[in-house]
């Protein structure tokens, strides 16, 4: 095994603090010459390290309001030498004592620019300059240096310099170094992608595409496994903006087994689904496949319990093995509803004691608490193809039922207009060709992922059988023939609302007029494919 000589000396400068005190500990076991500065450097003297101020070593004074620290030649012609004669030669002359190891987390912008509050002045200021410099000169020369950028990490270290008197193996440095060209990576990422936002004169930039897609994702751990058993898969958590509802990455697992790919996909269209609907009422959701199988709409004020129960008796066959998600916190009347099915995961904001001792019975079922939050602007989605990567903004309802322009002679009641907006949500998200019937403020059937759009009528009017008469329908795109109506008044549905747009809107229309439907267009297609 490649061991370093021992650690003699160590740069140390965090913004990141958590676990100094093992850190402090394992610098005075290994007796490191220790160099630090500002706020780190008062911290490490307080844990009992002997440590000399940057300043004071270099002979250079921080300058600038400390913007400039650590950027000298004798604190990266030290972590940067090499172990060769004509290096160690060449310290020798210009009084540079090598650094062997160094310990650098960065400024917090990602964290900072997370706040609502936050000004574009104080982002910038949270850019690190010196970190990134001093941690990609160690990682390039992982050789002879060490580089620690995450906290987690000291412990490993602290028990690599025990087992191998003070040096570390080649492997461990390896490791140390991938990690923090990595780190680096996500924090020029975050400021990229932050300075997107604003325009060339400093405004807020639109919605507009970036010109170049830089991601980075943290991951957090093995799922077990991907769509299909023989799948490796790994979710990867990517720091959201500021105007960014929270996501799964961010979601508290109470209980059950470890989330798998479709899990989280699944998760992932329940959460959505709930969000667009929980501005109108308490609201709750079945998903299936990514697909919604039930979902209902409730009065100011009633029981999530009863929202979900009307919910999954949308589709009770379907919502076996699915995924709830709901608007408000669970409590024991819900949690009590929840137990009779077989779900796979429930999503609240918020769980009671007495709802988790309930669903504790259920030992592989996940318990996620995750606030709804919202958005103030659509997030990014992002698909992989052979080749590239497909990037648009998230589909947001801009044009609701109430706002829509009535078409047919007869307008929707105030009711049916309750019922156009629920089934419009429900078939946002429901693959296309989408049709959605509602009723009474719950889904009563949902036709997705045809080839033609009468079919997916027929689907949805099959699935609700009796319960299609009084029935409003929501379709993602336009009839481009007025079979799919007629197969709709022939299963007793009363009102439309759909985008118009066909070069047979005409025909559509009369069509609904002849049956006496109410129809709306909203001008707005929502396909999912």
């Amino acid at each position: 095994m490649n061991l370093l000589p021992p650690i003699r000396r160590a740069l140390v400068s965090v913004s990141d603090k958590s676990k100094l005190d093992v850190l402090a500990q394992i610098l005075i076991d290994c007796h490191v010459e220790v160099l630090s500065t500002g706020g780190t450097h008062a911290a490490l003297a307080q844990l009992g390290v002997e440590v000399v101020k940057v300043s004071e070593y270099t002979g250079a004074p921080e300058i600038l309001d400390g913007r400039v620290k650590t950027l000298h030649p004798k604190i990266h012609g030290g972590i940067l030498a090499l172990p060769t004669p004509a290096h160690e030669a060449e310290l020798r002359l210009h009084g540079i004592a090598p650094i062997d190891l160094v310990v650098v987390n960065l400024y917090p912008f990602r964290s900072v620019i997370a706040r609502r509050d936050c000004g574009f002045d104080e982002a910038v200021e949270n850019i690190d300059v010196g970190g990134p410099t001093m941690v990609r000169a160690a990682a390039k020369n992982w050789q002879r240096v060490a580089v620690v950028v995450d906290p987690d990490d000291y412990v490993s270290l602290g028990e690599a310099l025990r087992a191998h008197a003070c040096g570390l193996p080649e492997a461990l440095r390896r490791r140390l170094a991938r990690k923090a060209f990595a780190h680096t990576a996500a924090y020029d990422v975050a400021i990229a992608g932050y300075l997107a936002r604003f325009d060339d004169a400093g405004g807020a930039a639109d919605d507009a595409l970036p010109d170049a897609l830089l991601l980075s994702g943290e991951a957090q751990g093995e799922l077990r496994y991907g769509e299909n058993p023989h799948q490796p898969a790994r979710f990867y958590a990517v720091a959201g903006g500021a105007g960014e509802a929270p996501g799964l990455d961010r979601a508290i697992v109470h209980q059950g087994k470890a989330l798998s790919y479709n899990n989280l996909l699944d998760a992932d269209a329940a959460l959505g689904l709930v969000r667009d609907l929980a501005p109108l009422g308490p609201a709750a959701a079945v998903i299936k496949h990514v697909s919604p199988c039930g979902a209902a709409l409730g009065r100011p004020g009633q029981p999530i319990a009863e929202v979900y129960r009307r919910a999954r008796e949308a589709d009770p066959e379907s919502a076996f093995g699915g995924i709830v998600a709901l608007s408000q916190p669970v409590d024991a009347a819900a949690a009590a509803q929840l137990v009779e099915t077989f779900l796979e995961v429930v999503i609240a904001p918020g769980v009671t004691a007495e709802a988790r001792v309930l669903l504790s019975t259920k030992k592989n079922l996940r318990l996620i608490e995750l606030p709804l939050g919202s958005a103030t602007s659509p997030p990014l989605r992002l698909r992989s193809i052979a080749g590239g990567l497909l990037a648009q903004r998230e589909d947001v309802i801009g044009v609701h039922a109430a706002g829509a322009r009535v078409v047919t002679r007869r307008a929707p009641t105030a009711a049916e207009l309750l019922d156009l907006e629920l089934a419009q949500i429900v078939g946002k998200w429901v693959r296309s060709n989408a049709i959605v019937l509602c009723k009474d403020g719950v889904t009563v059937g949902v036709g997705g992922g045809q080839t033609s759009r009468v079919e997916a009528s027929r689907q949805a009017s099959a699935r609700a059988g009796e319960r299609a008469r009084g029935a409003c329908l929501g379709s993602d795109a336009f009839f481009p023939f007025r079979d799919g109506v007629d197969a709709a008044a022939a299963a007793g549905v009363t009102a439309i609302v759909q985008p118009g747009g066909s070069v047979r809107d005409d025909e559509v229309i009369a069509a609904a007029d002849e049956h006496g439907l109410a129809m709306v267009f909203t001008g707005q297609r929502h396909f999912r494919h």
